[in-house]
């Protein structure tokens, strides 16, 4: 693996949001006594491995629904 090199502002992400949304990291930084930046780091470290994973369950659900539907037919087809 080729490592990163890193440059000065290449890390920044700019980005915008609701007013609820925003107003939501605002509370739980005062909740637990971080920065809004901490709550936002947090929040996306925590939901990119599970948006991972639901993609992998939806791409699974998808696959195992479609070889359903396959033998459904069959089924319907041996029937007839």
């Amino acid at each position: 693996m080729e490592p990163i090199k890193k440059l000065r502002g290449e890390h920044c992400l700019n980005i915008f949001v609701s007013y609820e949304l925003k107003n939501s990291l605002i509370q739980l930084a005062k909740k637990y006594d971080r920065t809004t930046a901490d709550i936002v780091r947090a929040v996306l470290k925590i939901g990119i491995p599970m948006m991972e994973g639901i993609s992998e369950a939806e791409e699974m659900m998808i696959k195992e629904y479609m070889q359903l539907f396959r033998k459904l037919r069959q089924v319907k087809h041996l029937k007839e």
